[in-house]
């Protein structure tokens, strides 16, 4: 839900008290929920990608697979692995390591890690890829970019020069307005 936070202030038990304004009505949900304990995420909100940077980059994708044979899930995880800003790197005792790998990678196909030796004894380093349905409009423009040099470079048709600059001021025009 999109909300603006507007107040914060520490009661008198020591609790901190946070108000935030939207325009939707949450009497109901206040009925329920008032004075029970709940879970709240609350985050900036990024440019989000649109629904037709995620298709292009899919067409992108099938069209590179079929030229070389490679599975798209390959394609695009390869993809992923080229673009920066869209990971992070943690350094993990080493028993937990395997863990930390399978739980991130249940998040889906572009959710990647990899290793490497870490200074630290007993710490293995890993690197975090995100998936693209976190990227915002910058990340999936990067992602694009990138699979459109590797579809030039096999001969395969892209959008022209134009049409992909058209079409990132679209992405952008949605992301500003929140639409």
């Amino acid at each position: 839900m999109l909300a603006r936070l507007k107040d914060l202030m520490r009661g008198r038990n020591g609790e901190w008290v946070g108000s935030f304004a939207t325009p939707f009505d949450l009497s109901e949900l206040y009925d329920t929920l008032a004075d029970v304990e709940v879970n709240i995420e609350i985050k900036k909100v990024s440019k989000h990608r649109s629904l037709d940077a995620n298709a292009y980059c899919w067409v992108l994708i099938d069209k590179i697979a079929e030229k070389t044979g490679e599975k798209k899930t390959n394609v695009y995880r390869q993809a992923i692995r080229e673009i920066g800003g869209v990971s992070d790197t943690v350094c993990v005792q080493d028993k937990a390591v395997e863990r930390l790998r399978e739980g991130w990678e249940k998040n889906g196909i572009g959710w990647q890690t990899d290793t490497f030796k870490s200074k630290v004894e007993g710490c293995t380093n890993v690197i975090l890829y995100y998936g693209s349905s976190v990227y915002d409009s910058k990340q999936m423009a990067q992602l694009i970019d990138s699979l459109i040099q590797d579809a030039e470079a096999l001969g395969i048709p892209t959008l022209t020069e134009e049409q992909a600059t058209k079409l990132k001021g679209n992405w952008a025009k949605k992301t500003d307005n929140g639409k």
